[in-house]
């Protein structure tokens, strides 16, 4: 399955995100930045401890409170959204710059694979309009078991079956 690349965007996350905290008259503090900054390096699913975890061992890095409400700020700001839920922690994952697409998630290891898919959109739309609903958007996690969980496991051969 072919990965998702990041679509052009006309303002930068980190520039995106001071507009959006101007708009709450906050200020975006260095540690906020080095969070987005951070954030948006990598498109890999997150938790918030992994960046308590990297940015408290950075220099200047930032506490596990300023990486949780700025997370939050993230999210409220349209930057990131919550995907899925995997050992009692939220995952997070890119929600600006990158095309809309599902999840297919492994109960088993927590394997995530992204897909997009236009008919399952146009399906939506479609029972949205039917009930006079009108749809800003839509997440659908499947939970399943993935191909290398699922594969029986590989039964070692004792010496006495070889003879």
């Amino acid at each position: 399955m072919a990965e998702l690349s990041a679509m052009p965007v006309a303002v930068p996350p980190v520039d995106k995100f001071r507009e959006f905290l101007l708009t709450k008259r906050m200020r975006l503090t260095p540690e906020r930045e080095a969070i987005v900054t951070a954030v948006y390096a990598t498109h890999e699913h997150f938790d918030a401890d992994v960046w308590v975890e990297k940015l408290e061992r950075r220099k200047g890095g930032a506490s596990r409170s300023t990486v949780y409400r700025t997370l939050g700020l993230l999210e409220e700001a349209g930057l990131i959204r919550k995907v899925a839920r995997t050992n009692d922690r939220e995952v997070y994952e890119h929600d600006y710059g990158y095309p809309h697409h599902d999840h297919l998630i492994c109960k088993k290891c927590g394997e995530m694979t992204e897909f997009p898919n236009e008919v399952i959109a146009e399906v939506l739309e479609r029972i949205a309009a039917e009930h006079g609903f009108r749809m800003s958007g839509h997440r659908l996690e499947v939970e399943g078991i993935c191909a290398t969980c699922s594969r029986p496991p590989q039964r070692l051969h004792r010496k006495l079956d070889m003879i």
